[in-house]
């Protein structure tokens, strides 16, 4: 059924009524998509299974896949989960607010349909004023995916989730563009601490924090619980058909250009750093910005994607060599939205 979508600005949230109408929405069991610093959510009450179930609905997402519940206090986590371990609670006291999600066991305030069936919760306190704005007014923990239908790449731009859920959800608030671009990095603290999805927070700075090396089980392909958003299902993918190439520049200049000639019927495209312009000349090129400013490619990684389907290019060619820690989470994205599909030359 095709909903009415109310499309709200940031600062509507420092209007009485308006945030009124907002918070009213969540604590109804309606669906919000709201900014926050990685990508845009699509919120519900996280307390309530037919909210989250409208989630699952309204995204066309898996109902196995956990959703991650945001709160606006550190203090807040205490209340849903059964209890915080001292190295969560030393890396909250660092990230948070932030990028960072953290796995914990989940007592009974948080129902098995927003954790996709699952004995744990994914928390999350967002670095983002509205985000933090909308959790208080309503005043409930907010279960939030990233805002993009099932498996296409994630919203990093108003834009992105208007062209996805207006019709779908009751409201929409329009926060520009993200800041950051990845969604949050992931860590499972249930046990040792382990990286299940990286992201803005990196694996040194966690280590730096804990004083201690933690696994790293991000790039590994699951074989049984998925515990965290983003391992599980195809992501990030465009309607055309990606490939992560590598090899020797020119190389792989032959090889697409061999593949224009020999699929002529065919609409291509390269994503890459700005620095493989000039070999890429007389392309269809989506530059991303310098291979020196990871932080810069990051966030144009998943508006890059999606200009392809604006484009509407069949096959699409991926040339990026990780160079830092943003680098492999935006690498481990880009595998995703490749189906792992790596040419090598």
């Amino acid at each position: 059924m095709v909903k009415e979508t109310k499309i709200y600005l940031m600062s509507d949230l420092d209007d009485k009524d308006k945030s009124s109408e907002i918070a009213k929405l969540i604590q109804s069991g309606k669906l919000v998509v709201f900014p926050t610093e990685t990508v845009y959510g699509l919120g519900g009450n996280a307390l309530d299974p037919n909210a989250s179930k409208a989630i699952y609905s309204a995204k066309g997402r898996p109902s196995d896949n956990p959703l991650i519940v945001h709160i606006a206090d550190k203090n807040d986590v205490f209340q849903y989960v059964k209890s915080v371990p001292l190295e969560a609670k030393r890396l909250m006291d660092a990230f948070w607010p932030g990028p960072i999600t953290f796995i914990l066991e989940k007592n009974d305030l948080i129902p098995y349909t927003t954790t996709g069936g699952l004995k744990t919760v994914a928390l999350r306190m967002p670095n983002h004023e509205a985000a933090l704005k909308l959790i208080k007014q309503s005043n409930r923990p907010i279960a939030a995916p990233s805002a993009n239908i099932s498996g296409k790449p994630s919203s990093t731009a108003f834009k992105h989730v208007f062209d996805d859920f207006n019709g779908r959800v009751d409201a929409i608030i329009d926060g520009g563009d993200t800041t950051i671009g990845l969604e949050s990095t992931v860590i499972d603290m249930t046990s040792a601490p382990t990286i299940l999805r990286p992201g803005a927070i990196t694996k040194s700075m966690i280590e730096r924090v804990l004083n201690q090396k933690v696994l790293d089980l991000s790039n590994q392909l699951p074989t049984g619980e998925v515990r965290s958003p983003g391992m599980k299902y195809t992501h990030y993918k465009p309607k055309g058909n990606v490939t992560l190439i590598n090899g020797l520049e020119s190389h792989v200049k032959n090889y697409i250009r061999d593949f224009e000639i020999t699929h002529h019927n065919k609409k291509v495209a390269i994503i890459c750093p700005s620095e493989y312009e000039d070999l890429f000349h007389g392309f269809r090129l989506r530059l991303l910005g310098s291979i020196h400013d990871s932080a810069l490619m990051s966030k144009n990684i998943f508006k890059a994607l999606r200009d392809m389907d604006d484009w509407q290019m069949d096959e699409i060619f991926i040339y990026y060599k990780e160079s830092d820690e943003l680098g492999y989470a935006m690498m481990n994205r880009l595998l995703k939205a490749a189906g792992y599909h790596v040419l090598e030359l």
